[in-house]
């Protein structure tokens, strides 16, 4: 029947979201040892791969709008995880630097993706099955940011 493709248990897309909403809950315990929210955690990992970084930058990093990441951006600041400054080479850009406290959590945050990876194992999921699914979602993230980079 047709109606079958309308419902919920058959959608491809409901799985990924209820996974990603449940792997940001399984995230919390973790990140509450070092007092940090899983967006302020993925801003920081942007971080501290390369400080001294645009906000456009970290948009596009983490695939979210200006919208969204600015009062992210904003509260952080007022947390002393980051500073905002405005770019001497381009007057429209704002560059985002690190704190001292910042880089300090990383030590912090250091275990805890070994820490969520042995919560998705179990005896029918090996490491295996894991990064087979991270390289097929990564994929996805290719071929649905292309075929949606004109949609907002």
């Amino acid at each position: 029947m047709e109606d079958s493709k309308l419902k919920l248990e058959n959608q491809i897309c409901f799985p990924i979201y209820s996974t990603s909403r449940l792997i940001t809950k399984a995230y919390k315990p973790f990140l509450d040892e070092i007092g940090l929210t899983y967006p302020q955690y993925l801003v920081l990992m942007v971080l501290w791969e390369t400080d001294e970084i645009s906000v456009n930058k970290i948009t596009q990093k983490l695939m979210l709008n200006t919208n969204t990441i600015s009062p992210l951006l904003k509260r952080m600041e007022k947390l002393e995880l980051l500073k905002r400054s405005r770019s001497t080479k381009d007057e429209r850009s704002v560059n985002v630097k690190l704190t001292e406290k910042a880089k300090q959590l990383k030590t912090g945050a250091r275990p805890i993706p070994e820490k969520l990876l042995k919560t998705l194992l179990n005896e029918n999921i090996n490491l295996t099955d894991v990064l087979q699914l991270k390289e097929m979602l990564n994929e996805w993230i290719k071929i649905l940011a292309d075929k949606t980079k004109n949609i907002d």
